[in-house]
């Protein structure tokens, strides 16, 4: 029997970019010491007292069908939390939750574009985002950035593209892959391009209690953008709940009252003592985030350090995140040939650049989640193969 097109083509008939992963995953299965620095989770797992939350509100009978829209306790914690953070007032209504950030992304591009639609979207990019596009019925279209400006988006570029039709503009700042904390004056410019161009614009800000340098600004919070805007969050990085998939959209009242709609029809909501334990954690405030992020700090003023006593590999400036993305061209290898060299050589599993789209060519990218000692020597070992490789390139 055939399958449809939209499935059968979410990858673009090509590789879905985890191939080094999958490769690392083997090995230790097969019982190989593997240092992975490969995907964004955490080394800690969720706190104890959030699990204490979480348990007791199942044991207290919370574990059948929930509200679809999310419970009316957590849909208000998070209007609050965003309220408190961008300034934008901001109610229950405003609010969907979902289960996780990954659902939220299809759900808001489901909002925004119609089958055919060109959807734009910034490279590098996490590795869903073509995937998700395509599982819509979009048309992904990659707006290229430059490791000699930080991997930050020119507006100029955008408009360039958006200039020939398009529905939406899908960014992530802090951003993964590159660590890269979008500006004022950036953000300012894409607004401009949307507002011009009459684009959605969608935001993943599931990093944002992870900023080392500059400040977040959600774009929503700009003049013009509250009702064009769709945001995407997630409790995921921001107190290690990966796996308990939680997560929300939020934008203005209509679109929300759809994607209810659509969640009726997809998901049908999410259990609902993982959303008491949402909002329990919620009620811990920064205290609990600052705990949970602290590690990528801390490990990446390591990284910051190893590497400012070499001139091999670059540091693309880490502003926030859970990553640090490598320039490792001088070893003449490519991204993903750097990564499997390494991979096979000393054991050590990072993520191609490639993976994340064609600006991040030649570079990698580094998940700084394992404990700190381990950080520091895999890093060193990862240097020390760049300068091993970049001695046999011609001068």
């Amino acid at each position: 029997m055939k399958l449809s097109e939209r499935l059968t083509g979410i990858t673009g008939g090509g590789s879905d970019g985890w191939d080094v992963f999958y490769k690392a995953r083997r090995m230790v299965a097969d019982g190989i010491n593997v240092t992975e620095l490969t995907i964004g989770e955490h080394d800690i797992r969720t706190d104890p007292v959030i699990l204490s939350a979480m348990d007791q509100s199942a044991r207290g009978g919370h574990t059948g069908y929930a509200m679809v829209p999310g419970t009316q306790e957590l849909r208000e914690a998070v209007a609050a939390r965003l309220t408190e953070r961008t300034g934008v007032p901001t109610t229950y209504k405003n609010i969907l939750i979902t289960p996780g950030g990954q659902a939220a992304l299809f759900a808001a591009h489901t909002a925004t574009c119609s089958a055919g639609d060109r959807a734009l979207f910034i490279d590098p990019y996490y590795a869903t985002y073509p995937g998700t596009l395509r599982g819509v019925g979009a048309v992904p279209v990659p707006i290229q950035t430059h490791a000699a400006n930080a991997f930050k988006p020119q507006p100029e570029e955008i408009a360039a593209e958006a200039a020939k039709g398009a529905a939406s503009l899908l960014i992530n700042t802090p951003n993964n892959p590159t660590g890269t904390v979008y500006g004022r004056d950036t953000l300012e410019g894409i607004a401009q391009v949307c507002i011009a161009h009459d684009l959605w614009l969608i935001s993943d800000e599931v990093y944002d209690t992870q900023v080392w340098d500059g400040t977040h600004i959600s774009p929503r919070a700009l003049p013009g953008m509250a009702e064009r805007t769709l945001v995407v969050g997630s409790m995921s990085k921001s107190h290690a709940m990966t796996g308990s998939r939680i997560g929300w959209i939020a934008g203005p009242e209509e679109a929300i009252e759809h994607l209810i709609n659509l969640a009726t029809h997809t998901t049908y909501g999410v259990p609902g003592f993982i959303q008491d334990a949402a909002v329990f954690a919620l009620a811990q405030g920064t205290p609990l985030e600052e705990e949970v992020s602290a590690p990528f700090e801390r490990r990446r003023a390591l990284a910051k350090s190893i590497l400012a006593d070499q001139s091999t590999v670059g540091l693309i400036p880490a502003q926030g995140a859970m990553y640090i993305m490598l320039d490792v061209r001088k070893t003449g290898l490519s991204g993903e040939d750097f990564a499997n060299s390494l991979l096979d050589a000393h054991h050590i599993a990072t993520m191609p650049g490639e993976s994340f789209g064609q600006s991040a060519h030649g570079h990698i990218r580094v998940a700084m989640t394992v404990a700190d000692d381990r950080f520091e020597s895999a890093l060193k070992t990862l240097v020390a193969h760049a300068e091993k490789l970049a001695e046999q390139v011609p001068a």
